[in-house]
């Protein structure tokens, strides 16, 4: 990991990127992934993090971070049709004798 880490910071350089902007970035990701692993969950992802959930909240402010979009992203999309539901042109005939 740590030779992973050398060629990406050295890509970073490499294209001009300032340190803020580096680090920046490196904070944006690093808290998307462990929101993402928590689904959105900003108290458990703080938890994880080291930091106290406000904080959490006001560096996604800082980052420009939008909570709510983080929370959907990482939603499973509703199933258009319950399972249950029987399918169109399929008629239930009682077994019965």
């Amino acid at each position: 990991m740590k030779r992973e880490l050398d060629n990406l910071v050295l890509q970073m350089h490499t294209a001009g990127l300032c340190y803020n902007d580096a680090v920046r970035e490196f904070k944006k990701r690093y808290i998307l992934e462990i929101l993402s692993r928590h689904r959105g969950n900003q108290c458990k992802a703080a938890e994880e993090l080291g930091m106290h959930r406000n904080t959490l909240s006001r560096t996604l402010t800082e980052l420009g971070m939008d909570s709510a979009q983080i929370r959907q992203g990482v939603r499973r999309p509703p199933t258009s049709v319950p399972a249950r539901t029987a399918r169109p042109g399929l008629r239930i005939v009682s077994g019965g004798r």
